[in-house]
């Protein structure tokens, strides 16, 4: 039987305090400036959309722990996304994690391609991504 596509995990270190790094991360304008546009509220269970290439994607937030961490589930395949923080004196460590992936082969459906595939595309996405948000805590 095939397993489930491993979760996209990235982590980096930011020239920024964590409290910075926390109000880009859980606001919807500060999401809106690194990621994409959204109406998210760091309240459990708050049901927002993101708007993607692909239209909105509906979200939920599942986690919050100001500063230090923010989940939601993305879409309707099943995704989370995590965002952890850890203080390190002036720095704050960031770690993203994208799961809930299917088989390599299942289709995802707004996208019309394999898992295997839109996972790449994300990890490599998402590489970018961070140094967007980078570039905006670390002005």
């Amino acid at each position: 039987m095939e397993s489930t596509l491993q979760d996209i995990k990235q982590t980096v270190v930011f020239k920024a305090p964590i409290q910075k790094v926390w109000e880009q991360v859980s606001t919807a304008e500060g999401v809106s400036e690194w990621f994409m546009p959204n109406d998210l509220k760091p309240v459990v269970g708050h049901l927002f959309h993101i708007q993607s290439p692909f239209g909105p994607s509906p979200c939920k937030v599942t986690e919050v722990e100001p500063p230090n961490r923010l989940s939601f589930t993305w879409d309707t395949d099943g995704w989370f996304v995590s965002f952890i923080l850890k203080e390190l004196g002036e720095s704050t460590e960031f770690t993203l994690i994208h799961g809930g992936w299917k088989q390599a082969d299942e289709i995802v459906g707004k996208a019309g391609e394999k898992a295997s595939i839109i996972r790449d595309r994300m990890s490599h996405g998402w590489t970018g991504i961070i140094e967007k948000l980078r570039k905006t805590v670390e002005r």
